[in-house]
């Protein structure tokens, strides 16, 4: 039993003396600057324009777009599953909204 008392006392002195560990402060928050835009454009320019033909697939399809300030027009064709041609012409501005013709032409060769 004298060694249970031992034991006892020695854990008893060892959670006295141990010292409590410092919790780290928090670091304050930092402080971000607001992004700005550094470039406005006031008046949007530009053009694209892809097309794709791959005999492996049958895959055919282009599109072109230009855009002069709130004005987009712009048109696209593909081959559909059936063979047709669809061909979309389309106009967008702030007036009118958003345009879109769409044109199916017969299939150059027999589908």
């Amino acid at each position: 039993m004298s060694i249970v008392k031992v034991l006892s006392m020695c854990s008893l002195v060892a959670v006295t003396y141990a010292g409590v560990v410092p919790v780290a402060p928090f670091a304050a928050p930092v402080a971000l600057a607001p992004l700005k835009a550094e470039y406005e454009d006031v008046h949007p320019q530009y053009q694209f324009a892809y097309q794709v033909q791959d005999a492996l697939t049958g895959d055919s399809k282009l599109q072109q777009e230009s855009r002069d300030g709130d004005i987009v027009r712009g048109s696209y064709s593909l081959v559909d599953p059936d063979g047709y041609q669809r061909t979309v012409n389309y106009y967008a501005d702030p007036v009118n909204g958003f345009n879109a013709v769409v044109h199916r032409q017969l299939p150059l060769t027999a589908p």
